[in-house]
């Protein structure tokens, strides 16, 4: 998609160690016209899957998994990093090295939102090393849900998540798919 590979290009930072500064636009501060559309472009390249609900991790999932679910007409189910008290004793759990922070983190959901029954399109803003998608997954699986799709808005392909994923068996996109961040450059596989 060019609009957000430009944007990556213009406002995007390499920090290098694979860490990709997008903060400005995706996951701290939201541009919402480029949520739109990149929402717009994952709901038409998912519109054959029927997926009756999108599945993200908060925090930085959840402009492009909102922004998809409002264009497929369907809502939005994110997994939480802690647990509030409004959500039940029984929840579906799992655990997922996070890249950014350098830990494990829990990703939590209320067996209220997520049940057997549902077709789940699981939409990040990064395919990197695929453990939050995976853990993503593992949660939808423990629902006795059946994942449909994966979505990202950037994929980083030397981090092997797309590997990681295959085996799920899925249609799996990515609007900008990154080849190379070596010696500072953004490089793009397309």
């Amino acid at each position: 998609m060019d609009s957000l590979k430009l944007r990556i290009l213009t406002d995007g930072k390499n920090l290098g160690n694979g860490i990709l500064k997008v903060d400005g636009f995706i996951n701290h501060q939201v541009d919402p016209s480029l949520m739109d559309a990149c929402g717009r472009e994952l709901a038409r390249r998912f519109a054959r899957v029927d997926a009756t609900k999108v599945l993200t991790a908060e925090i930085s999932g959840i402009a492009p998994a909102l922004t998809t679910a409002g264009h497929l007409g369907v809502p939005v189910v994110y997994a939480r990093k802690t647990k509030p008290i409004t959500m039940p004793d029984q929840i579906f759990l799992t655990l997922a090295p996070s890249h950014t922070k350098g830990r494990n983190v829990e990703l939590m959901v209320s067996p209220e939102y997520l049940g057997a029954t549902e077709r789940i399109l699981i939409i990040d803003d990064f395919l990197a090393t695929g453990q939050t998608i995976m853990g993503l997954v593992r949660l939808a699986q423990a629902a006795g849900a059946r994942v449909v799709g994966i979505g990202a808005l950037i994929e980083k392909t030397f981090e092997g998540g797309r590997e990681l994923l295959t085996p799920v068996g899925v249609p799996i996109e990515a609007l900008a798919t990154i080849s190379n961040m070596s010696d500072g450059k953004i490089v793009f596989a397309d």
